[in-house]
């Protein structure tokens, strides 16, 4: 007998917390491992963040709250798209859920019909495909290669757009490869997107405040108005405020959309927790000071990243415009042969042998669709880092041609 629908045949777990647990389990026989492997920042929650959660449980605000989110909550995500990305928003056109993977989930549960695609630009971040799975669509997943800054490009995306597709994923800066549209590069793709009035857009944009180099941010919804009308645009305060524990998601879209993705939440977890939702709300509403100081320490520790790896041989890595992540190229490591005599043939192969023989944990290329690449997470310290890169760059010189 199995207790497991037949729905769930095609799903794999995720691969970045299958990692974590690999490293987990590993530490608890005593190894000395460094887990790199889940993305989420080391910074505490702020302090006036967590004392708002604190204090709205202590006044009673434990009980449901309406599916959407609470009013107040909602009015500062209307405020917030219009203060920082100039977009005009009412309240039945923003939802609040358990994090932006439960507002992908209740979006993707609302829309999708057997049979219809979802286009994810490769590489993706690991849940979109099985999530599209999961609820009976189909993953179209072209390539964006490094040599076009792993970026979607129009010709691209033309070729991959038939009478099925009913969603374009757009993550931006990227997991993994923290790749960030410009707008004139989304406007290109909206022109596109313009010629194929059956295609929604999923904009994910929950690093939006994790940018690199000087760069502005551009939401899709800003760079092309037209499309307004199918656009969801996905955020939260997890990455930018420290805050992924707390699973707090927000969305703005049509206003159908977002009517048929509170009938999902409704029906099944009823609404996000009531003092996570005053957190979130003294997240967006009160100082701010916070997130360019986290910006400040993910850009320096990119760049310590960047500089480590560029001193070890067969390893390739352009600096990750956003994000925390470092998606490297491990190309020059295929078919090399491990002190053991293993022959490394991929790129799983190269992340199991750095956890086993470098104890530092990393999620396979494979993971998020293009290979040979393996990721690894940046959002920790500095001298973490700086000593992953020893054990990488050791690990790596005890490899010998086979």
């Amino acid at each position: 007998m199995s207790y497991v629908a037949d729905r769930l045949g095609a799903v794999k777990p995720s691969a970045s917390m299958a990692v974590s647990m690999a490293a987990k389990a590993l530490r608890a026989q005593g190894v000395d491992v460094i887990d790199l492997g889940l993305g989420e920042p080391d910074f505490p929650t702020p302090a006036h963040i967590v004392e708002a959660a604190f204090k709205a449980a202590a006044a009673g605000e434990t009980l449901y709250t309406a599916s959407a989110g609470t009013p107040a909550l909602r009015a500062a995500v209307v405020e917030k798209f219009k203060h920082e990305n100039g977009l005009d928003y009412t309240a039945d056109e923003v939802t609040v859920a358990n994090g932006a993977k439960q507002i992908i989930f209740n979006a993707l549960l609302a829309t999708l019909n057997a049979g219809d695609e979802a286009i994810l630009p490769t590489p993706y971040f690991v849940s979109y495909p099985e999530m599209v799975k999961l609820l009976g669509g189909i993953p179209v997943m072209p390539a964006c290669p490094a040599d076009t800054g792993f970026r979607l490009t129009p010709a691209v995306l033309q070729a991959a757009i038939t009478p099925r597709t009913k969603w374009l994923f757009l993550n931006m800066p990227g997991n993994p490869s923290g790749a960030v549209y410009s707008k004139a590069e989304l406007q290109e793709l909206g022109a596109v997107l313009a010629q194929h009035p059956h295609v929604l857009i999923l904009s994910d944009e929950i690093y939006e405040h994790i940018l690199f180099d000087g760069r502005q941010f551009v939401s899709f919804a800003q760079a092309c108005p037209d499309l307004r009308d199918r656009t969801l645009i996905v955020n939260g305060v997890a990455k930018a405020y420290a805050m992924t524990g707390w699973r707090v998601g927000y969305a703005a879209g049509p206003a159908p959309l977002i009517k048929a993705m509170n009938t999902v939440q409704s029906q099944s977890v009823t609404s996000v927790a009531a003092p996570m939702q005053a957190a979130a709300l003294a997240a967006l509403t009160g100082p701010q000071d916070c997130i360019p100081a986290f910006r400040a320490a993910f850009e320096r520790r990119r760049d310590l990243v960047v500089a480590g790896l560029a001193d070890i041989p067969g390893l390739t890595l352009s600096p990750p415009e956003g994000a925390f992540y470092a998606y490297i190229g491990c190309a020059g490591l295929i078919r090399k042969r491990t002190p053991k005599g293993e022959i490394l043939t991929d790129d799983t192969a190269v992340t199991q042998y750095l956890l086993t023989e470098g104890r530092v944990a990393a999620v396979p290329g494979a993971a998020y669709g293009l290979s040979p690449f393996f990721r690894i997470s940046t959002a920790t310290s500095d001298a973490v880092l700086a000593k992953a890169i020893t054990r990488i760059s050791n690990a790596v010189a005890a490899l010998v041609a086979a």
